[in-house]
């Protein structure tokens, strides 16, 4: 997740390799974390992926029907699907919450300093959901 942040951070691009695998592993790591049912948990794995990305993937459209340009990546999206893999269901929704409250922020900060700020202004959102999936994660496993 580090990796993917400061890639994203400097070219507004998600690298492959680090959300492609960042969607086995959680499955794997779902399938490995629990020894009563690890053929069902994966599949769920599977199922929350598939969900978030679809999720964004609606947005990612409606955004660019609305505005008539392209507001999400498809590395945005890939990254959601890794989200769904590695998170229960439950918590998704505060790691896109922790995201947006970080980028958006940010944004502020950057308006205080002085910086104009337009509708077309690029900013990195794969920079903020890696460092949220990775917090949130280890979040939900210590507090359950």
């Amino acid at each position: 997740m580090i990796a993917g942040a400061e890639v994203d951070a400097r070219t507004y691009l998600l690298p492959d390799a680090v959300t492609w695998s960042s969607i086995a592993l959680g499955i794997l790591a779902a399938l490995a974390l629990n020894s009563f049912e690890p053929w069902l948990s994966a599949g769920a794995a599977v199922a929350r992926a598939a969900a978030t990305a679809s999720a964004l993937v609606l947005l990612r459209w409606g955004y660019g029907r609305i505005r008539g340009r392209e507001g999400l990546g498809l590395g945005d999206v890939t990254l959601a699907a890794a989200v769904g893999a590695w998170l229960p269901l439950a918590l998704i929704p505060f790691c896109f919450a922790l995201a947006t409250g970080a980028a958006l922020v940010t944004v502020v900060f950057a308006r205080l300093r002085g910086k104009s700020i337009a509708a077309t202004m690029k900013l990195p959102f794969g920079a903020f959901l890696c460092p949220a999936l990775w917090l949130v994660f280890y979040v939900g496993e210590f507090s359950g």
